[in-house]
């Protein structure tokens, strides 16, 4: 999904207008006066600009309060809120009809191409895509800046499997950001639902007894070791759900006391 093709002019209109402003304020681009001029610089000098910028986003205001390209109020505007920005690496996750999954910060925004949708720009490499770029608000969706750097690597199956939970569990819980501009945002409608059971001193109470129980045969020792791992994953997810380095690290545990038990179970069909 990309921008409607008369939204992306203008989306690089008032961005090239605003860093021509901050090439003429910080010295970089003293001649170059308007988005049109900018637009026509070579790439170096272009990021050399962007780079000023976001380092010093102040100069957003400064632009705005001037108006040296005599923008309307409703384009202003526009240009005031990429204060907002959200400056980063971050996976190309997953494409979808409406935008693309970029993970985050322990976040999912649902972003749009520009000229090119994403989908267009990754489609052909592996997936997932590690890139370097500014996420803004545009018109109450998220859009970058202009510049992707992408990071020549691959992943494993043990990030790959991280950013899917990451990703499922922002859907579950409806967090997937596809707007910088709250205010604009559509309120979710409310649904009635069933009080959840506090599970919590009932695992508290597993938790407790399974530390208890250790010792025997190496079937049995090994069988026990899994319960106690199961039963701190399932506490850590009820207690702090958010806490995804914990989980991944305890699930982590109870993959290990798995493997070992069926090691066992192995040694155990040979002796019989």
């Amino acid at each position: 999904m990309k921008l409607e093709k008369e939204e992306a002019a203008l989306f690089y209109r008032l961005i090239w207008g605003l860093q021509s402003y901050v090439g003429r304020q910080r010295g970089l681009l003293p001649d170059t006066t308007s988005a049109e001029a900018f637009a026509a610089l070579p790439k170096d000098d272009k990021y050399r600009t962007r780079e000023a910028l976001w380092k010093e986003p102040d100069l957003i205001d400064a632009y705005v309060r001037d108006n040296p390209d005599k923008l309307p109020a409703d384009e202003l505007e526009i240009v005031q809120k990429w204060k907002r920005f959200v400056a980063g690496d971050f996976y190309v996750f997953r494409f979808l009809k409406n935008h693309a999954i970029l993970l985050g910060g322990s976040r999912a925004y649902g972003v749009l191409g520009l000229s090119e949708s994403f989908e267009d720009l990754f489609s052909l490499g592996p997936m997932p895509v590690m890139v370097r770029t500014v996420l803004l608000p545009f018109k109450s969706r998220i859009v970058y800046d202009g510049w992707l750097a992408t990071y020549p690597m691959t992943f494993g199956p043990g990030i790959r499997a991280r950013l899917r939970e990451e990703y499922a569990t922002a859907k579950r819980r409806d967090q997937v950001v596809t707007t910088l501009e709250p205010e604009l945002a559509q309120p979710a409608p409310t649904k009635a639902s069933k009080p959840r059971a506090d599970w919590q001193p009932v695992i508290d109470g597993i938790v407790n007894t399974t530390r208890k129980l250790k010792g025997g045969p190496a079937l049995q020792s090994t069988a026990l070791a899994l319960l106690r791992a199961s039963a701190e994953l399932a506490q850590a997810a009820v207690s702090d759900p958010g806490d995804l380095d914990r989980l991944w690290q305890l699930r982590s545990q109870a993959q290990r006391a798995l493997t070992k038990l069926q090691k066992e179970l192995v040694y155990a069909a040979e002796d019989l």
